[in-house]
């Protein structure tokens, strides 16, 4: 089947599930997409039991667009330039040191804390998960990605301040998080002689290389894929200054979305974290490099492209229930621990540098839980887990990636709304 054809049908599902969820359903287009995109997969299943070639063709439809290849090679650069790009520059640099130390303390204590509370349900489970396969799910679930929450929050009272500081850790902590995942696959492959542990029977505790080599991995990919954003985001604020014209602009911010993206990653530095950058810069000098007609199209474009996207990355997160559904079933008991652990390991990782930091800076009520319940896992989680090797380590870790995935869509953004307005109305 032509991937051309699958992608124009994918496209089409997702499009009738908006359309959907705006006549009957009534929920923010990202969480309503996803459910009604869920319920026909979960339709696709049911009716795959008594026709077995409709299940087959929604699996074959959602293997053949190979989802993490969509989105680390496709649609991540794209989301994260269009997101850094309308950051406001002034209120970041006031919270830079939360968004800091919340992007990487945080992500750190939140993948050492979730590594390891599902080691200990796997083992009491008699499950086959290393204590790094643990460590490798703690790093992939422990990015948020609050774009469905933002919309919401806005219209519950929060303060500007405060979703700045959202989305700005947000943004790098996807960068950080994916350094850590790769780093840990590469601590895997160095442990067992350059082999996946998750295939090989690995001992539960695995000997591990040096703590420093792994903070110079960490180091390398995090500082490495800063320095180069800057340097391309230069780059590009000086051929924005020297053209006049909407369209090629608009096509110099697109080729660094993309290209700038695929260069970092050939230079083996995070390449979220360099495209993050990139958009910061371009964002913070917009009044010097760009005409206001520029301004206006360029950024009304990467809006529309970022909503856009982000409704068909949605639709096909809950699209991937019909490849996931003959592998949730049995791992889904031990999965379902990862909910609350993950949301209680946030809640530490965000409780802990917040109490720190409160000692030098002011921040507004209730910020740890607006930080904890707005922190959304979505489909770069989802895509992480899915890139790993096969093997029973992998197929536990997709089912509880994609349980805590669908949990924080389907139940924490929609509930953060009110839980926020309920409390901004109480005394910090």
């Amino acid at each position: 089947m032509p991937i051309f054809t699958i992608l124009s049908a994918v496209i089409t599902v997702v499009a009738l599930s908006g359309y959907a969820n705006y006549r009957f359903v009534h929920l923010p287009d990202t969480i309503g997409i996803t459910a009604v995109a869920l319920l026909i997969s979960a339709a696709t299943v049911a009716v795959g039991q008594v026709v077995p070639q409709v299940s087959a063709w929604g699996q074959l439809a959602v293997h053949r667009l190979d989802f993490p290849d969509l989105v680390f090679h496709g649609l991540l650069g794209l989301l994260l330039f269009a997101g850094s790009l309308h950051v406001d520059i002034a209120g970041l640099a006031r919270a830079r040191w939360l968004v800091v130390v919340l992007a990487t303390v945080g992500v750190v204590i939140s993948t050492v804390l979730v590594g390891l509370a599902f080691f200990c349900v796997a083992q009491f489970f008699g499950m086959q998960l290393s204590m790094l396969d643990s460590f490798i799910f703690g790093a992939l679930i422990s990015p948020t990605d609050p774009i469905a929450a933002l919309g919401v929050l806005s219209k519950a009272g929060v303060p500007p301040s405060l979703l700045t500081k959202i989305t700005g850790e947000a943004l790098f902590n996807d960068g950080t998080g994916v350094v850590a995942f790769v780093v840990l696959l590469g601590v895997a492959g160095a442990a067992h002689g350059g082999l996946d542990p998750t295939l090989h029977g690995a001992s539960p505790l695995v000997p591990l290389p040096r703590a420093s080599a792994v903070a110079v991995m960490f180091a390398q990919q995090v500082l490495g894929g800063a320095a180069f954003g800057l340097g391309v985001g230069y780059i590009g604020i000086l051929l924005l200054r020297s053209v006049d014209s909407y369209p090629v602009e608009t096509l110099i911010t697109l080729a660094m979305a993309t290209g700038g993206y695929a260069a970092a990653q050939s230079l083996k530095v995070s390449a979220p974290i360099a495209t993050v950058v990139m958009g910061l810069v371009v964002g913070s000098g917009r009044e010097y490099a760009m005409s206001e007609l520029t301004r206006e199209r360029l950024f009304m474009f990467w809006q529309l492209a970022d909503d856009l996207l982000n409704l068909i990355l949605f639709g096909l997160v809950g699209l991937e229930l019909t490849a996931l559904a003959g592998t949730v079933r049995e791992f889904l008991i031990p999965a379902a621990f990862a909910l609350p652990i993950v949301l209680i390991a946030r809640y530490i990782s965000v409780g802990v540098p917040i109490a720190v930091l409160r000692r030098f800076q002011r921040f507004e009520p209730h910020t740890v839980k607006l930080l904890t319940w707005g922190g959304l896992r979505g489909a770069l989680s989802i895509a992480l887990a899915l890139s790993l090797a096969e093997g029973p380590p992998k197929a536990l870790i997709v089912t509880a990636t994609y349980l805590v995935a669908i949990f924080s869509i389907l139940v924490q953004a929609t509930t953060v709304e009110p839980l926020a307005r309920r409390w901004m109305r109480q005394k910090s």
